[in-house]
């Protein structure tokens, strides 16, 4: 079985999936704006082959999904990770926050500690497939210090490659 790492950063953990993140997810799956970005909306089942999914990826993988959660109050506040589903080019860096915590640098300095783990987990250089129209993410993805690599359709979408920057292991 793959052990998935716990990240730490000043204000936040990056943990493994749990059940009960069932809930805040599905939330933000049906609810949230934002969720079209990522797949959504999606009813609660959908959202539970979606976390099963993104556990396999660390079995099948041996990277994957962490849920971010806020140190102060121990509540589930994201996700971020990566994930290589069959039709992706390659392996993506994601990331999303649960409706209240935007607009906070926690998307940021999540997705930091994930992609500062990739050279341990074999990945170096991620890219990640975004919504022209997502603009808080592509923010996001160059703030990070990504660039456009190419925008062109994939799955029927519209979608804005970023290619991050190589990260050397530590």
């Amino acid at each position: 079985m793959t052990t998935i790492p716990t990240l730490k950063t000043d204000r936040l953990f990056l943990r493994t999936p749990l059940f009960e993140d069932l809930e805040p997810m599905a939330d933000f799956f049906q609810n949230s704006g934002r969720a079209k970005f990522v797949g959504g909306p999606m009813d609660k089942g959908e959202v539970w082959r979606a976390l099963l999914r993104a556990a396999g990826h660390w079995h099948i993988r041996g990277y994957g999904f962490w849920h971010i959660v806020d140190r102060a109050t121990g509540r589930m506040c994201g996700y971020t990770g990566y994930l290589h589903h069959i039709e992706w080019p390659e392996a993506e860096l994601a990331w999303g926050v649960l409706d209240g915590y935007e607009g906070k640098g926690i998307a940021f300095e999540a997705a930091q500690a994930a992609r500062a783990a990739g050279p341990a987990l074999g990945l170096q250089a991620p890219i990640s497939l975004i919504d022209p129209k997502n603009t808080r993410s592509r923010a996001l993805a160059e703030r990070l210090g990504a660039w456009v690599e190419e925008e062109k359709v994939f799955m029927d979408e519209q979608v804005v490659i970023y290619r991050h920057p190589i990260q050397k292991e530590i």
